[in-house]
């Protein structure tokens, strides 16, 4: 069987490798260099670029642990080289595309876009063409920007390695995830920084504890934020860039010395000409079934390029199941239940399972939240800020949402979200022996609050209080 799998990066190589593993004939098309987004562009050079920032803002708290000394310099060329060494680690010093050929796929680099022929054949712009039995789609996404006037004046992360100064004043135009990991970045870097979300709240996806105490932090540290703003145009400015919105019918003009776009992440899709295979989409997304597949028999899709997950482990495992179904036939089935995930914010933030809202409107919940201030090990980093919220549902009291703010965050969520898999129940967390000091103890003493609350067994506290509890939900 000949399967040919668009796109390298995790979802693709995943998908590529599983399908050589069960016996089939693969190649793999990358339009540029394998590692895709994640590697190249996206998680590895920004969250170093994060580590710089972190490094930056621990000057503020040197003089609470006696230390002295003048505040670091940036020196963004060395900043930035650094990011493009991590970005190049995983390719030149793990020479991952040597082993992608050393477990039999043929791996085409720089071929540019591989665009659909016809339903079994992808030719690209230099002449060369595949036919398949099986195509896999893993053509990923894209950094998005908003359809008005001047867009073209906008950047996106993706622009961060090609600055040559920090710019002064900067506005961030979307509140999500990637919004606030890039105002976060430049507001330690020195820069002046507004925020702009169409919502009513930043990170309007995150529980809304998380929402609120980031934002507040936000304000703090004297990142501008402004709410329910509609962004309608860009304009160029001599130097600079003028941002045009509206907050309800008034219109403001906040001009800046860059503007970035944070604003969603399209799909591929069209970039490979899924519709001359004839394979539906939706919203610019490739549309699959549970089990990976498209309404073309032969042809499945995974990673960004699906608009379900989009987090590299998501996508890594839809290229697994994506593989398997199109070489075994198909039988295993995507569950996206229990995915956690972590920002390179300051404050870090992280979130597995459901919001507050989201789970009181399916079950019976109680919630506790541990503040930070209650445990010792937050306290010793000069880092109390912040918390860890656990949400059971009392039938079964199984942890169904999790949410932390704070340091460690992405480390804290991924601990709970191993007991969530695990189907523990919250006694059984409460009653795990947590390595002392750490902030994954916020996990044991919001556990802990809510044994008690449910009357399951008695259960002493020392720092934790019962008041951080919420009632549980007729």
């Amino acid at each position: 069987m000949r399967v040919v799998v668009i796109g390298g990066g995790p979802a693709g190589v995943s998908a590529a490798l599983h399908a050589a593993e069960l016996g089939a004939d693969v190649t793999l098309i990358e339009r540029g260099r394998v590692g895709g987004t994640a590697l190249n562009r996206g998680p590895a050079p920004v969250r170093t670029l994060a580590r710089a920032a972190r490094l930056v803002r621990d000057w503020s708290s040197w003089e609470t642990f006696g230390l002295r000394g003048p505040r670091p310099e940036v020196d963004l060329a060395a900043t930035l080289a650094n990011a493009q060494r991590v970005a190049a680690y995983a390719y030149e010093r793990k020479r991952i595309a040597d082993r992608i050929r050393s477990c039999g796929v043929a791996l085409v680099e720089e071929a540019g876009d591989a665009r659909f022929v016809d339903a079994h054949t992808l030719a690209t712009a230099d002449g060369r063409t595949w036919s398949a039995d099986r195509v896999i789609i893993a053509a990923g996404g894209r950094p998005g920007r908003l359809p008005i006037p001047g867009a073209e004046l906008g950047l996106t992360y993706e622009d961060l390695r090609g600055l040559t100064s920090l710019p002064g004043r900067v506005a961030v135009i979307g509140g999500a995830d990637t919004g606030c990991q890039l105002a976060s970045i430049l507001a330690d870097f020195g820069g002046e920084v507004t925020l702009l979300e169409y919502a009513p709240r930043i990170v309007a996806r995150a529980d809304v504890d998380v929402s609120v105490a980031l934002e507040d932090a936000f304000r703090k540290r004297g990142i501008e934020i402004v709410t329910s703003a509609a962004v309608y145009e860009l304009e160029a400015l001599r130097p600079g860039v003028g941002v045009r919105y509206r907050v309800d019918d008034e219109a403001r003009t906040l001009d800046v010395d860059a503007a970035f776009f944070a604003v969603g992440w399209p799909g591929n899709a069209d970039l490979v000409d899924v519709a001359a295979a004839g394979v539906v989409t939706e919203r610019g997304y490739v549309k699959v079934d549970a089990f990976t597949a498209t309404n073309v028999p032969h042809i499945f899709a995974a990673g960004d390029v699906d608009g379900n997950s989009m987090l590299v482990s998501s996508a890594t495992l839809e290229g697994r199941v994506a593989a398997e179904n199109a070489v075994l036939g198909q039988r295993r089935r995507v569950v996206h239940e229990v995915v956690p995930a972590g920002s390179f914010t300051n404050p870090e933030y992280g979130s597995v399972g459901l919001t507050e809202e989201q789970a009181r409107a399916r079950y019976d919940c109680v919630v506790a939240v541990t503040q930070y201030e209650n445990i010792l090990r937050p306290v010793a980093d000069g880092q109390p800020e912040g918390f860890c919220k656990l949400i059971v549902e009392t039938l079964r009291r199984q942890i169904v949402g999790a949410h932390v703010l704070g340091e460690y965050s992405a480390e804290v969520i991924q601990m709970v979200a191993a007991c969530m898999a695990a189907g523990m129940r919250v006694e059984d967390v409460a009653e795990l022996q947590f390595a002392f000091p750490t902030f994954s103890e916020g996990v044991s003493q919001a556990a802990q609050t809510i044994v008690t609350q449910l009357g399951v067994r008695p259960m002493p506290h020392l720092w934790s209080s019962l008041e951080t509890a919420r009632p549980i939900q007729e």
